[in-house]
Formats: C-alpha cells, structure tokens, sequence
C-alpha cells in the first residue's frame, strides 16, 4: 500500500496587511558628502536626485532598525509576534556571516520558535523576500510572515570612493504577509545575471583580512604596519555606474512590463510604482518607458533617504502612504535590482 503524505490546505493569496519603517538617526547632506568626494551638491542633485541620506549612529544597529520597524509593522497588521509563522530579513551588511539576523529579530520580537533566516540579494532582497513569504503563507506552511528589508550600509562605506558611497544610506522597512481570499501579491518574476556579478560588489573578501592576521601572527613587531594594511582592506562597497545604469535602465523595463503582464494589468491600473531607489534618473526612465499615467503615484524616497538597498521598497511604499493614505487598497508595481547582478518584480495590493 502506497502511504500519502499530509500536507497543510492550500490558500487562495496573501497580502500585506501592515507596514513599518525605520530611518537612519543622522541627517547627511551633500555638502556634508563633498567634505571627502571631489563634487558639489548641484551635481550630485542633478546626477542622482538626492539632496540628502539618512545614516544610523553607531549605537543604532541594524537589529535597532529592524526591530523598530518590525513593531510598526506588527501593529498595523494587529498581530503579535508569536503569531508569526516566519521571519525574512533581507540584508547585505549584518556583520555576522552567521548566525542570522532573523534568528535574533525573531527573538527580540517573541517569534521563536519561527523559522527564521537571512536573504542575500542586495537591493532585489526584499523582492525575493515577498516571493518566498506568499508561497509560505499560500502554500499553508505559514499564517503569518514578516518579510524585511534592512541594511546599514554605512559599515561598509569608504567615504572617499565616489562611485556609490555618497549614494548610501541606513534604514528598515518591514511588512507583515496573512492570508486573503484572493491574491494581494502577484506572480513575481525574479532572476539573476551572474555574467555582470562583478559589477557591484566588495572591494576585498574577508580572507583578505584573515591573511593580514595571519601575517601579524608571524610578525609580531610589524603590527603597525600591519594594523595600517588591514584598515585599506575593512571591505567597503563600490560599482561600475555606468553598467550599472545601462542594465537597470534597458533590462529592468522588461522585467516591469513582465510583471504587469503576470499579474493580468496594465500601467493604467496601477495606483502607484515603487522601484528601487537606486538613482533618481532610473526611476524617471522606467516611468516613461512604462508609460505610466500621470495618476500613478511614483516612489521617490531616494530625495531624503539615498539608496538603502533591500529596504529602499518597503521604505517608499511607507512614506507614499504616509503621505497619501488614499492609496491604501491600490495596486502598486514594486521591483528591486542590484549586486548580483539579481532582479525581482510582483504587484501588490498596497496596505
């Protein structure tokens, strides 16, 4: 006799059913950034639309940022933390390789014992973080899911590098995903182009820093040297802008009207577009090559945040709604791209 295998009931859809942020403490403007890049607030205004990024303080940890807009999240959904049936963090700098982040959001937040893990894929995390939430929560495995995006990426800024740290700044964005009768996440279509993975990147590897100290070991008397050698190597983020910007631009369009078509709309019926925020002039473009109507409310959180890669969506969805609650029941078109060269797209119904 061949035995079947439970399994948990199938749901219709998820939705996001509560939203919640956290801002870097520390206000950077451009004048601020020219300090140590050779550059003007006009230009950078003109080249990235931002006039100014928020940055964590040194006690405002990227947990701190989590947490808080995790809560937000929480208790807009009208849940607790017990209820969750998961936790995704999306995130490039949690200082520790492992254990995870979401492990110890998970605790703090009276999840345990939710399975919890970590997602690496830059600025498309939070994309692929939704993914995997609403198959969670349709598949029956989960009846809530916490889905956040959130990164401190001051840590791994060289402020004298001027291909992308005056672009960075420090924040959380968190949603909570349940159940609905009917689908509030659309297909999503996500991939990867592994060809371009050194396109955005670490300037140094961590065994970089294990062989200086391995060095030091042997040579006890050269430490200052040493000491000095290993500071050139702290790891810190850069990328080639121009390739960067030719991707997002030409590729990202197809991945956007891909994910209009998956869904079963049209640009008309969006209520709002919220991209990456990656840079002010990519974010016009796909606009215009999507034909949005001029009714459709366009994410532009990257005037005071900069680029917070994995929570720059959750972020702007965020302070869209703040701004105009009316769009709360919408349909929003959220894509995320970056280091990977990674890419995720799906509709949601906006909270």
């Amino acid at each position: 006799m061949t035995l079947t295998l439970n399994q948990s009931p199938t749901r219709a859809g998820s939705q996001i059913l509560g939203i919640g942020a956290a801002r870097g403490d520390v206000v950077v403007t451009n004048d601020d950034v020219c300090q140590w890049i050779d550059s003007s607030d006009e230009w950078i205004r003109q080249r990235t639309g931002i006039v100014t990024r928020r940055r964590a303080s040194e006690n405002f940890t990227l947990l701190d940022m989590a947490e808080q807009a995790a809560r937000e999240a929480l208790e807009r959904a009208g849940i607790s933390g017990d209820q969750l049936g998961a936790v995704i963090v999306s995130t490039v700098t949690f200082p520790y390789a492992t254990p995870s982040a979401a492990a110890a959001l998970a605790e703090r937040l009276g999840a345990t014992p939710a399975p919890a893990f970590d997602i690496s894929a830059a600025c498309a995390g939070y994309c692929y973080g939704i993914a995997q939430g609403d198959a969670l929560v349709r598949s029956g495995a989960a009846e809530y899911v916490l889905v956040i995006g959130a990164e401190k990426l001051s840590d791994y800024i060289d402020n004298h590098e001027r291909t992308i740290s005056f672009l960075l700044g420090d924040g959380a964005g968190a949603v909570v995903l349940g159940a609905s009768d009917e689908p509030g996440v659309s297909p999503s279509v996500w991939g990867s182009d592994g060809s371009k993975w050194d396109t955005i990147g670490m300037t140094h590897s961590a065994l970089d820093l294990r062989a200086i100290a391995m060095a030091a070991e042997a040579d006890p008397e050269g430490t200052a040297v040493v000491a000095e050698t290993e500071a050139k190597l702290w790891p810190t983020l850069r990328q080639d802008g121009q390739s960067v910007f030719r991707w997002a631009v030409w590729e990202m369009a197809k991945v956007a009207k891909k994910a209009l078509d998956d869904a079963g709309i049209t640009s008309d019926d969006l209520t709002a577009f919220i991209p990456h925020q990656a840079n002010m002039r990519i974010i016009d473009e796909l606009a215009k090559q999507l034909k949005l109507p001029d009714s459709v409310a366009i994410g532009r959180d990257i005037a005071e945040m900069g680029n917070t890669s994995a929570a720059s969506i959750p972020l702007a969805m965020h302070r869209l709604l703040e701004e105009d609650p009316s769009l709360s029941g919408g349909l929003a078109l959220q894509i995320g791209f970056g280091a990977g060269l990674v890419f995720g797209a799906q509709v949601v119904r906006l909270p």
